[in-house]
Formats: C-alpha cells, sequence, structure tokens
C-alpha cells in the first residue's frame, strides 16, 4: 500500500512538472535556442516523462569498458515507452517514424531536439535517412534506431541491415541495448491509441524498465552487412533467452 501511494504521488509530481516543461519546450521550438542547451533539456523532458508515467527506468551495466565517444545505438523495441526510456539514458539523436513529426507538441519538440525521420516503407525515404544518420555520426552525434523497423512484438523479430551498413560505411561501432519490462503486456505496444498505452503503462502492476548495456561491437570484425547483421542479432536472441525465458 505505502509502495503503489508513493508512486501515485511521483506520478502526480511527474506530470506538475512534465505540463509546464512540455509547454516551455514548444515555445522554445520557435527561437534559435542553442541546439546543446535544447537536447539537455529534452533529455531531463524524457526522465520527467518517466516519472509521471511512474516507470522505475533500470539501466544494467554489462559494458568493461567505457562507451566510444560517438556511436550507433540499437535496441529491440517492444513499446513506445523506448521513446522516451533511450533519451533518458543516452544522450543520442533518435531516428523515429515520419508521423511522429505531426504529433501534437511533441513532433514539433522532438524535431528540434535532432530527432531523425524514416517512412519505413519507403526506400528513398531510408535511403535519406541513412544519409542523415551518416551525417550526424561525421559531426560527432551518437544515433538510436530500431533495427527490427518499428514495435513488432515483445519478442525479437528479424532485423534489418541499414544500421550494419552505416556502421560498416562509417566505421562507427554499434552499441546494443536490450530492453525487457517486468509488465511484458501492459508494456507492448499493439496499435493502441497512444494515449491508451501510456495510461496502461500507468497503471501496470509491475512498472520495472530494464534496460541492459552491452559492449561495442566493432565493425571491423566484420565485412559484409548481413553477416553483421546475424551475428549481432544472434546476440539478442541468446539475450532474449537469458532474461525472458
Amino acid at each position: 500500500m505505502f509502495r503503489s501511494l508513493a508512486r501515485t504521488l511521483g506520478m502526480a509530481a511527474g506530470w506538475a512538472e512534465l505540463v509546464p516543461l512540455t509547454l516551455l519546450l514548444w515555445l522554445l521550438s520557435f527561437t534559435p535556442f542553442p541546439r546543446p542547451a535544447y537536447r539537455s533539456l529534452f533529455r531531463h523532458w524524457s526522465r520527467v516523462w518517466v516519472a509521471a508515467l511512474g516507470v522505475q527506468l533500470r539501466l544494467h551495466q554489462h559494458n568493461l569498458y567505457p562507451l566510444p565517444p560517438v556511436f550507433l545505438l540499437i535496441a529491440n523495441h517492444p513499446s513506445a515507452f523506448e521513446d522516451i526510456g533511450i533519451p533518458a539514458l543516452f544522450d543520442v539523436d533518435s531516428l523515429a517514424k515520419h508521423e511522429v513529426r505531426h504529433w501534437f507538441l511533441v513532433g514539433r519538440i522532438s524535431t528540434a531536439a535532432g530527432t531523425l525521420y524514416v517512412e519505413r516503407d519507403s526506400q528513398k525515404s531510408r535511403r535519406h535517412a541513412a544519409e542523415a544518420i551518416t551525417r550526424h555520426l561525421r559531426d560527432g552525434r551518437s544515433v538510436a534506431l530500431y533495427p527490427e523497423g518499428g514495435v513488432k512484438g515483445m519478442r525479437v523479430h528479424e532485423f534489418r541491415h541499414g544500421a550494419f551498413a552505416i556502421s560498416l560505411k562509417t566505421g562507427i561501432p554499434i552499441v546494443p541495448v536490450f530492453i525487457h519490462y517486468e509488465a511484458q503486456q501492459d508494456f507492448f505496444w499493439d496499435h493502441e491509441p497512444l494515449p491508451l498505452k501510456l495510461w496502461q503503462i500507468m497503471r501496470a502492476t509491475n512498472p520495472v524498465a530494464n534496460y541492459h548495456l552491452f559492449d561495442a561491437i566493432d565493425p571491423c570484425d566484420f565485412t559484409d552487412k548481413v553477416d553483421y547483421c546475424q551475428a549481432v542479432q544472434q546476440r539478442y536472441l541468446d539475450w532474449q533467452s537469458r532474461y525472458l525465458e
């Protein structure tokens, strides 16, 4: 009972901060506010979202070595929560589906923070997204994306090759993050309206989000994007067996 009350009070405090902070970020997106400062505010905004949803976001650091200065972060994508969970933990520019650009308030805030967009079913859009990711990496910005190509299910699905082709082309290492939620069904985004999914997350009886961070993978160990992709996907299948089965 005490834990439930503490969570309720924490969510109330989160929403009390989230509403004015969202308005501030939206207004600042119309101004020449310095991009690094806006990114810092965006990351704080993401952490406030985590608090408002009442989620216990836990980073499990399995990496033996420090993160490289610039990296391509990949993760499995079982929920909508990753859109705030990843930037809450990592200083990255995320790749999102193109519809996010037009979401009320959030779209403009995400764009101002450096989010990249892709129309997943368009080969031309995927090519442009790959070029944009490459530019960000070469400019010293780490980028996060989901090689499954969207929310596919609670279990790991087949990876697309794009992230691995970019890693090979640029020489930028891939940093893998394996995500699992204690209340998988509550977090899984199965085409519900986003407000409904957020409500389900808020009502989850076990709102623990586990983000497992592993050592960076050097592209120099591979010569082919297909082999690279398959080798990394096998790691995710192994982690799935370890943490979910």
